[in-house]
């Protein structure tokens, strides 16, 4: 009997692992690639999810990592300053907030997660088809195949979270017929470049608004930040009609894409001491560029039913735009963790109270994400001014400059 299965090997489900653990809580992790690798690019976590995974004793890996942003600075599409604020540590939070690659992330909680709970605490080539609940006993019966062999097989089960992602499985036994993924017209483009410390060196720095072309910039590697250099991880947005091309299909978040589709939309771009075409032709010779849309799923009316609930993506996927889906991740891992300790072996009260502790707020910002409230300034900047200015006092009102730190604290669920 497994005390409780989380399937989805990603930051949310090997926290939860991890923080089951902690709470003496037997618990087993599966997912359905072959190996698990350090894909991806640049994430950010928030200062109470950094505080989190400090009390889970990661406190010193990440900082030998990550990097700690003291600010983040807004630009128009000419290089002008609109807006900026102190970060984490500058901004009087006890803990900071951090910047690094998403494989180093996921490779710090896999290497505690084996070294915690043992090498067999997450079941690789493992995928979950489907549960049923065992007459009478409480549990599960869930069903897994190996994808190795294209073989079934069944588990006891005393508890299951969904943490595998937009495209849940689990989500998809819960809330069947839901449809695909919501697109809002936006394509992405990412990569991740080693260059020369800019803006300051530890800057998250914004350019341009999303109603057109949007550039993303912040440094993810402190390693490189020792060597004097930078690892920039970059991000572009560029809207289309929604039309344009039709639905999005399947979001691969390791689909390559091409500098020749995304360089034009940046062409003549400097920002401060960054030379954006520069850094994004550096990547396309040196490295990879990703391309994806920006969707998500409207909220759900309630994550779980008996012995099963959901987690991180899985439960309420959003728009990476205020850095806030990694940290949500890891805010229900330990909220889970809590209320199944509370509940003592009464698994199935433990995941309703972590629903209803966190299905609120989780919710709350994957909305305030989609709604995109800083944007809505930024959009007013290049509408208003479309050729650049010389002081933003004369571009915004002081409200709408007030109205930018108030959004983020909207998007990051007051922080």
């Amino acid at each position: 009997m497994i005390d409780v299965l989380v399937a989805g090997a990603g930051i949310g489900g090997l926290t939860a692992a991890l923080s089951l653990h902690a709470a003496g809580i037997g618990v087993r992790v599966i997912d359905g690639v072959d190996a698990l690798r350090p894909v991806g690019v640049g994430i950010n976590l928030l200062p109470h999810a950094v505080r989190e995974l400090t009390e889970l004793g990661l406190g010193a890996e990440l900082a030998a990592t990550a990097v700690p942003l003291a600010e983040t600075l807004h630009f128009d599409r000419h290089g002008n300053h609109i807006w900026g604020e102190p970060l984490g540590l500058a901004r009087g939070h006890h803990w900071p907030q951090y910047s690094l690659h998403r494989g180093a992330l996921q490779l710090i909680l896999l290497d505690a997660v084996r070294d915690r709970i043992g090498e067999n605490a997450v079941q690789t080539g493992t995928a979950f088809v489907r549960y049923a609940e065992s007459e009478g006993s409480g549990a599960l019966r869930v069903t897994l195949r190996d994808v190795r062999r294209g073989r079934e097989f069944a588990v006891p089960v005393r508890a299951l979270v969904g943490a595998d992602g937009l495209y849940s499985a689990v989500r998809a036994r819960l809330h069947p017929g839901e449809g695909p993924p919501l697109w809002n017209g936006i394509r992405m483009w990412r990569g991740v470049t080693e260059w020369e410390p800019v803006l300051g060196g530890r800057a998250m720095a914004f350019a341009g608004s999303n109603a057109t072309t949007k550039l993303v910039v912040y440094p993810i590697s402190r390693e490189a930040e020792l060597r004097g250099r930078a690892l920039l991880n970059w991000v572009a947005e560029v809207r289309f009609p929604v039309h344009h091309h039709g639905a999005p299909g399947p979001v691969d978040w390791n689909r390559s894409g091409r500098l020749s589709d995304v360089l034009p939309h940046l062409s003549g771009w400097r920002i401060g001491d960054l030379d954006v075409p520069a850094l994004l032709a550096a990547t396309g010779s040196t490295g990879r560029i990703l391309e994806y849309p920006m969707v998500d799923r409207d909220p759900l009316p309630w994550w779980g039913r008996g012995p099963v609930t959901l987690l991180g993506d899985a439960a309420h996927p959003m728009y990476p735009v205020g850095s806030s889906g990694g940290s949500e991740a890891v805010l229900d891992a330990r909220v889970l963790a809590r209320c199944m300790a509370h509940a003592g072996v009464d698994r199935v009260s433990g995941l309703r109270a972590y629903e209803a502790e966190r299905w609120g707020p989780a919710n709350a910002v994957a909305l305030a994400n989609r709604a995109m409230p800083v944007d809505e300034v930024l959009r007013a900047v290049a509408e208003r001014a479309p050729e650049g200015f010389s002081r933003v006092e004369d571009v915004l009102t002081g409200e709408e400059l007030g109205g930018l730190g108030e959004g983020y604290r909207r998007m990051r669920g007051c922080w």
